[in-house]
């Protein structure tokens, strides 16, 4: 996606001829609403709106439309859905049986690809004729995998949550004996012969190893308030990029597509710098066999996803999108759904806890973070609030 599509999309007045359906006379449609307001109502919503005429050449998009194909509505109004939508695709089929019948038809979780954004997405598709008289088409686009990943994401919360919650009451009586067994092994160390002192340690580096585990698990049932404060999100990721340059992920190329219009977030710096960094050293470790590893990042502002929050009735939107891209062999299939959830890695000697804790450290930002991988590219991106809506809703939301 180039830099310009990352900046936000500019706002048209509703009677810019750009904004408003092409209106053939004795079409039917003068005596509803005016276009004007049509027009309005169109750009307000937040899901991709497309109309096409019979020949399959866009007529319309409206500005969700413009983000969800990554160009502006002139751009679309030059193409056709051929253009825009991949070889054998069935919304071309769809759009050709709404004119024949002229009956709306809606298609579920159908797979959309395009060269204007890469990967298949899926959408639920709802086609609908604008008249009996005009074979002009309007088609809605609901993005499921959004949806179904923040879903899936909470549903996973919820469960690390009892898990952890569980742990926190348990470590407190696990590590008493674990001092007890730790004081012993030092103990035998300096009594048995030099052929026993090896498992005396192993003793001891095997308890040092527990006691280490449980105080990462702990950290999941940390629920004290933190120091919050407006931030720019791009002094974090520059902060990021010299502690992984210097660090994790020295010898690695890095790149960046910034967004420089977007508002702070509202957050505490460490535990920001703390996601961002545990993300770029899991993409360097992946990248450890790759010939030309590349680590991107990359910001921008996407409006039209928002998300409950506990003990706030308001919808809370999570416009400030950051992500962290490599181009590494990617993760496995069977791995990505349950890929947040605590103890799951692909790593010989990992935990399984970074990324658990990741989420954990953005949930209580009131973001949500997703993860899409393919071989050759593996892509976490964060939703975080701006500033001002986390104010707002108060310092202690949570998606719930």
């Amino acid at each position: 996606m180039g830099a310009a599509q990352l900046s936000r999309t500019k706002r048209r007045p509703a009677n810019d001829p750009a904004a408003v359906p092409h209106e053939p006379a004795g079409s039917g449609l003068a005596a509803g609403p005016p276009l004007a307001l049509t027009a309005a109502v169109l750009q307000a919503l937040q899901q991709p709106v497309v109309v096409c005429d019979e020949a399959n050449r866009v007529v319309f998009a409206n500005y969700a439309a413009e983000a969800f194909f990554g160009a502006s509505a002139s751009v679309l109004g030059r193409q056709t859905l051929d253009d825009l939508i991949a070889f054998g695709s069935p919304i071309v089929n769809l759009v050709q049986q709404v004119i024949a019948r002229r009956a709306p038809m809606t298609e579920y979780r159908l797979r959309v690809g395009s060269s204007r954004f890469g990967d298949e997405r899926i959408v639920d598709l709802f086609a609908s004729p604008l008249s009996d008289s005009d074979n002009r088409v309007a088609l809605l686009f609901q993005e499921r995998t959004m949806a179904d990943k923040i879903d899936r994401q909470l549903v996973s919360r919820g469960a690390a949550r009892s898990v952890t919650g569980l742990a926190a009451m348990l470590a407190h009586e696990i590590k008493n004996p674990l001092s007890g067994i730790r004081g012993a092994a030092q103990l035998l160390e300096q009594t048995v012969t030099p052929d026993e002192q090896p498992l005396a340690r192993l003793i001891r580096d095997e308890t040092d190893r527990i006691v280490t585990l449980i105080d990462r698990v702990e950290i999941f049932g940390d629920d004290r308030p933190m120091e919050r404060e407006p931030i720019n999100i791009h002094i974090v990721l520059d902060r990021v990029k010299l502690l992984a340059r210097n660090g994790v992920a020295r010898g690695i190329s890095f790149t960046e597509e910034y967004d420089p219009s977007l508002p702070p977030v509202r957050g505490n710096r460490d535990q920001l710098v703390q996601i961002f960094l545990n993300l770029v050293k899991n993409a360097a470790e992946a990248l450890e066999h790759t010939s030309k590893p590349e680590i991107k990042f990359s910001t921008a502002f996407r409006p039209g996803i928002k998300i409950s929050v506990s003990g706030v009735l308001d919808r809370i939107s999570l416009p400030l999108e950051i992500t962290i891209e490599d181009n590494g062999p990617g993760v496995p299939p069977e791995l990505l759904p349950v890929l947040f959830d605590p103890f799951v890695t692909t790593k010989v000697s990992g935990s399984g806890l970074g990324l658990a804790l990741v989420a954990k450290i953005v949930g209580d930002h009131g973001g949500v973070i997703d993860a899409e991988s393919r071989p050759g590219r593996t892509r976490f991106r964060v939703l975080l609030p701006v500033a001002s809506e986390v104010t707002d809703a108060g310092d202690e939301g949570a998606p719930a």
